[in-house]
């Protein structure tokens, strides 16, 4: 069962910062997750939620205000003094940090409540442009976005995410199509996720931060994890001699 740093380290450093990044790129593990947005300027920046309150001491949408507007906010310090003026980073600079590491690239398209006219194709050209395309992993709650991704880029592999259950779950991934389905906790330990995995589904869960779900997740033979705490889960894994 693989890693994925959910945001980076997002347990042990704020989430979706160069901070949490360089702390994942440390590990040896399987891969990172980050999400993306654009700007009103039209950059890819990586933050989670279309809003900036939870995460910085600013207010207001991404899409409403510029890199440059953006970056005159603090991204670290809500999680505490040691990551004081931590911005807001681009895409770019998140990719940089690991291309010269080996550990794949889960990058999530966060159109599924605003819709960002072009990230998609954005997000494409900048991975080819860094030669990261075959580390790359594409997912989105938005599942219009992940067709048209895979469409673009056939050899790029592409996910669903989703926190339902999802009745014949595999055919539904066939039919979008996606590569893998990407589910929440309480929905992988359903009978449907099974099934699914009978039929060949690769299956990814999130959040798990917990030793009692990651036992769980390993005797249902999930493929991954995506989790807060990298590194506690590596040990976790390590001490079952099971693939990290």
């Amino acid at each position: 069962m693989k890693i994925y740093a959910h945001r980076g380290s997002s347990g042990t450093h704020p989430e979706n910062t160069l901070a949490a990044f360089k702390e994942a790129a440390r590990l040896d593990i399987f891969g990172v997750e980050l999400d993306v947005h654009l700007t009103k300027d039209d950059k890819m920046v990586v933050i989670h939620d279309e809003a900036i309150n939870r995460t910085s001491n600013g207010k207001g949408f991404v899409r409403d205000l510029t890199l440059s507007e953006l970056r005159a906010y603090d991204f670290g310090n809500w999680f505490g003094d040691d990551f004081k003026g931590e911005s807001i980073p681009t895409l770019e600079e998140v990719l940089m940090i690991f291309q010269n590491t080996t550990h794949h690239l889960n990058i999530e398209l966060k159109s599924d409540i605003f819709e960002y006219e072009g990230m998609g194709d954005k997000v494409l050209h900048l991975v080819v442009k860094m030669g990261l395309d075959e580390r790359v992993l594409i997912s989105s709650f938005d599942h219009e976005a992940v067709r048209n991704f895979k469409k673009s880029a056939p050899h790029i592999e592409v996910a669903l995410v989703t926190m339902d259950v999802l009745v014949d779950a595999y055919d539904y991934a066939r039919f979008i199509p996606a590569d893998a389905l990407h589910i929440s906790y309480p929905a992988a330990l359903r009978k449907m996720t099974k099934e699914a995995m009978l039929k060949g589904a690769i299956i990814r869960v999130f959040t798990v931060n917990e030793v009692m779900d990651v036992q769980a997740l390993q005797q249902i033979g999930v493929h991954a994890i995506f989790t807060d705490f990298p590194e506690k889960m590596k040990h976790v894994l390590e001490a079952g001699k099971i693939d990290k």
